[in-house]
C-alpha cells in the first residue's frame, strides 16, 4: 500500500527543508522561510503555482443607532411584557436572555442621563 504524501502547504518548514535537501538545484535551504521553500520545491519538481483563493469578504460595520432615553425605556417596557409572557410558558432560557437585554438597556439609560 502506497503512502500518500501530504500537500506541500500542510507540511512544516522542517519537513520542507528535509525534502529540499534531497532535490537537486536547491541551495541555502536552512536560511529559507516556508514560503521560499514552497516556491523552490515547486520549481524543482515542476509543479505549477496553485491559484490564489478568493479574497475574504470585508464586512461593513453597521452604524450605531442612537436612541433617546424615552425610546430605551419604551423598548424596556416591551421586553418586560414579552418576558412575562415567556415566563408563563415556562421558557426559562429565553426569559433569561430577555432579562439580560433589559439590564443592558437599563445601563444604556444610565449612561445617557
Amino acid at each position: 500500500m502506497e503512502k500518500k504524501e501530504k500537500p506541500l502547504e500542510k507540511m512544516t518548514a522542517k519537513e520542507l527543508r528535509e525534502m529540499a535537501l534531497g532535490l537537486p538545484g536547491i541551495h541555502g535551504v536552512h536560511a529559507m522561510k516556508k514560503e521560499e521553500l514552497l516556491v523552490a520545491i515547486r520549481k524543482a519538481k515542476g509543479i505549477p503555482e496553485p491559484e490564489l483563493k478568493k479574497e475574504k469578504k470585508v464586512r461593513v460595520k453597521k452604524e450605531k443607532v442612537i436612541l433617546t432615553a424615552a425610546q430605551l425605556k419604551q423598548k424596556m417596557k416591551e421586553l418586560k411584557a414579552k418576558r412575562e409572557e415567556i415566563l408563563q410558558q415556562r421558557n426559562l432560557k429565553m426569559a433569561q436572555i430577555l432579562r439580560k437585554r433589559i439590564n443592558r438597556l437599563k445601563k444604556m439609560t444610565r449612561r445617557i442621563a
